[in-house]
């Protein structure tokens, strides 16, 4: 099914549950999913959809934009276009574009980047601490969080998608999870550890949320 909204034409699912209200959410193919309680009629959401539309329009642009951020290559706070040639032996960037053999040979580079840059950016930021302990680096991809340490067993794990971040922000979770061996809560004192060595640590805090 779909509808008009402004120039474009939206596509849309209604999903029928034993809700008491009714949801709007975009997927990942930007289709809007309507989840509607069971009694109320096609016309009844019809008439949802046009009370709400200036709610909906903004979530599908919301939703365009994040589908073209997440269709490009993103090193170190830039986005690329990628091009594959079988051709290519080795990977290569070209102005806004980068240009490998295929698929498995982007995704090395990205996970040899991320151990190359993660380690290069500890080591420099390892000088802003007196009497850190030696620690353990592990990378993977986590859903909700930049970084983690484990004080005990003296291991800070890195998310890999910090590799899309600029280098400042990589080095802002690098310095949190740092402070958590001095300090393993949030509290007031260890705000101040990581203030002492990133003074704008509130700006680049705010930035990784974007």
């Amino acid at each position: 099914m779909k509808f008009k909204l402004n120039d474009y034409i939206i596509e849309y699912e209604v999903i029928r549950k034993d809700n008491k209200n009714l949801y709007f959410r975009f997927d990942e193919n930007c289709k809007l999913i309507i989840t509607a309680p069971r009694f109320i009629s096609d016309n009844e959401i019809k008439n949802l959809i046009t009370k709400n539309s200036s709610a909906i329009l903004k979530m599908y642009e919301d939703s365009l934009a994040k589908s073209e951020r997440d269709s490009l290559f993103w090193y170190l706070g830039s986005s690329y276009n990628v091009t594959f040639d079988n051709r290519i032996k080795d990977l290569k960037f070209e102005e806004n574009n980068i240009i490998c053999h295929d698929e498995e040979a982007l995704k090395k580079f990205y996970d040899d980047e991320c151990l190359r840059i993660f380690n290069e950016e500890i080591v420099i930021c390892k000088k802003c601490f007196s009497n850190l302990p030696e620690f353990r680096l592990r990378i993977r991809k986590m859903r909700t969080r930049w970084g983690v340490c484990n004080t005990r067993d003296k291991i800070i794990t890195l998310n890999s998608e910090l590799l899309k971040k600029d280098v400042s922000l990589i080095d802002y979770v690098i310095i949190h999870e740092m402070a958590h061996f001095f300090e393993p809560n949030h509290g007031k004192n260890f705000w101040k550890i990581v203030e002492c060595a990133i003074p704008d640590y509130k700006e680049r805090r705010k930035k990784l949320r974007h």
